[in-house]
């Protein structure tokens, strides 16, 4: 069954959010990756100041939710808009299921980021669906994972 959580998007400012955001909610935070932490991507090098920007964190607020979180950079940041800045993330418990909820809710939307597997182990997809929400759907396979 999946679950659903906000994805929170920052302007450089991300690990300065969710430090305040743990001292709000309290417990820890298991995974806090910055963009450097990133295997390289041939024919692509990341300039200095985008390695040390978060590429992905999460803080649990139950045991249901999360809150999860990064920076943009690159060609990402231009799309950057403070109050929009955010996405519903769905955790779907099966690969099927993140197909399925992803081609049924990007009908009509614009595509960001087919699903695809990643190097962090996650098959993981985004999109803005036809009513202009965002939207990230990711499958989790236990056998790959990366990352607490």
């Amino acid at each position: 069954m999946a679950t659903v959580n906000v994805y929170l998007t920052f302007n450089g400012n991300c690990r300065q959010a969710f430090e305040f955001y743990q001292s709000v909610f309290g417990g820890e935070i298991p995974y806090m990756g910055t963009f450097g932490d990133m295997p390289p991507m041939e024919g692509k090098e990341m300039p200095e100041e985008e390695k040390n920007k978060i590429m992905h964190v999460c803080l649990p607020i139950s045991n249901e939710t999360m809150l999860m979180g990064s920076d943009t950079g690159g060609e990402w940041a231009s799309q950057f808009k403070e109050g929009n800045n955010y996405a519903i993330s769905i955790n779907a418990g099966t690969r099927d299921e993140a197909d399925q909820l992803f081609n049924g809710l990007s009908e009509g939307g614009n595509i960001t980021m087919p699903m695809a597997d990643t190097f962090w182990g996650a098959y993981f997809g985004m999109f803005t669906d036809k009513f202009g929400i965002n939207w990230m759907v990711n499958y989790d396979d236990p056998e790959k994972q990366q990352h607490p």
